[in-house]
């Protein structure tokens, strides 16, 4: 008998728990998926329709950034029209973290090495306990401090650590502990490195990515290498895609290494073939209108679009609807790995539609009704 299994078991670091909002991250709770927004924080309702997007797409926690006060204190109308809590992204000048904290965000993204004295310090921490916000120390290969670049002469991990242990020192002083770390870079190589370097140092949940990873090709590329190398070996209790593109994109991206490393599901999975001569239907063309279509979709379950019956009833067996092309215009479907019927090319993509809603939908009433059992 064959010991495979179709995902290898990952063993996740040990990590203390802390809370952004009611969302748990750190302790073997579920890995998060983050994004951050690109509109003006003040335009109220520029970053609310943003987020709201977001979250259709998945999104547990949403990073916003508060460069002026006027931002700062906007935070308070978008926190009370969004479902997710909100990260306030802060740089230098202390009194937006207080002013974020007062406003309703759950988490502030700061450094406190960077903000001045002891007794600003001080502050920021009293705003962050007063109000309930956990922290996250957030090192950047592109904004070390000085002394560390005359120290290693380039950005290193050895550098990345030692600065992000500096802050971690600084908040553990005032016995403030409900902060996790990340320790960014663009290059896949430093910033993996940086990040197995500090999981062995510390028990701080991290928060890991791979910045400025480019456009929507190759930021995928280069976050799904880098992330799902750490995720692979237990690093990680949330994570952020960076792309140059819609906040919404890097949540799905987010997702689909989740899924793709059976660390969590959710929405469709679909295989599908990249299609050749013998192809009974355009697959990519199938494939691009069936996500589109299916984005809305929150129940985990698979589909499998294979454009010939070479790889199509081998797929479909493991999927829980799957399509084959077949000739004379006719393509056959299959229902948890059986055959069910065949359909016409033309209505192919609408049925395909409705059998997966009504699939999600009869999963979706199985697990309330175990749910309530239990």
């Amino acid at each position: 008998m064959s010991s495979y299994r179709p995902y290898q078991e990952i063993v996740r670091r040990k990590s203390r728990r802390v809370y952004v909002g009611k969302v748990p991250v750190g302790d073997g709770a579920p890995i998060t998926v983050q994004t951050m927004t690109n509109t003006l924080t003040h335009d109220v309702a520029a970053t609310v329709a943003q987020i709201k997007r977001a979250e259709a797409a998945g999104v547990d926690i949403v990073r916003v950034s508060c460069p002026d006060q006027e931002s700062a204190f906007a935070l308070k109308d978008i926190v009370r029209q969004v479902d997710v809590p909100i990260v306030a992204d802060i740089h230098f000048h202390y009194k937006r973290a207080l002013e974020a904290a007062e406003s309703g965000a759950a988490c502030l993204r700061i450094n406190p090495g960077n903000i001045g004295s002891d007794e600003r310090v001080k502050e920021v921490i009293k705003a962050a306990r007063d109000h309930g916000c956990s922290m996250r120390i957030g090192v950047n290969a592109g904004s070390l401090e000085k002394h560390l670049l005359e120290k290693y002469g380039e950005p290193n991990p050895e550098a990345l650590v030692e600065s992000a242990l500096y802050h971690a020192n600084i908040l553990q002083q005032h016995d403030f502990h409900d902060f996790k770390i990340s320790v960014k870079a663009s290059d896949v190589f430093l910033a993996v490195a940086a990040y197995q370097q500090l999981a062995e140092v510390c028990d701080h949940p991290l928060h890991i990515g791979i910045t400025e990873a480019g456009g929507r090709r190759m930021g995928t590329v280069k976050s799904s290498v880098g992330l799902g190398s750490l995720l692979w070996a237990g690093i990680g209790d949330t994570m952020r895609v960076s792309l140059s593109d819609e906040p919404e994109e890097e949540v799905r991206v987010g997702w689909d290494i989740l899924k793709t490393l059976g660390i969590r599901h959710r929405g469709v999975k679909v295989i599908s073939c990249p299609s050749c001569a013998r192809q009974g239907y355009n697959v990519i063309e199938t494939v691009r209108t069936l996500e589109d279509r299916l984005g809305h979709i929150e129940t985990p379950l698979t589909l499998s679009i294979i454009g010939c019956v070479v790889n199509g009833p081998g797929e479909a067996l493991m999927t829980d609807i799957g399509v084959t092309g077949g000739g004379n215009g006719r393509h056959m479907v299959y229902s948890a790995g059986k055959q069910d019927h065949t359909i016409d090319g033309a209505a192919m993509v609408d049925h395909i539609v409705e059998l997966v809603e009504k699939k999600a939908a009869e999963l979706k009433a199985a697990a309330s009704e175990k749910l309530a059992a239990e």
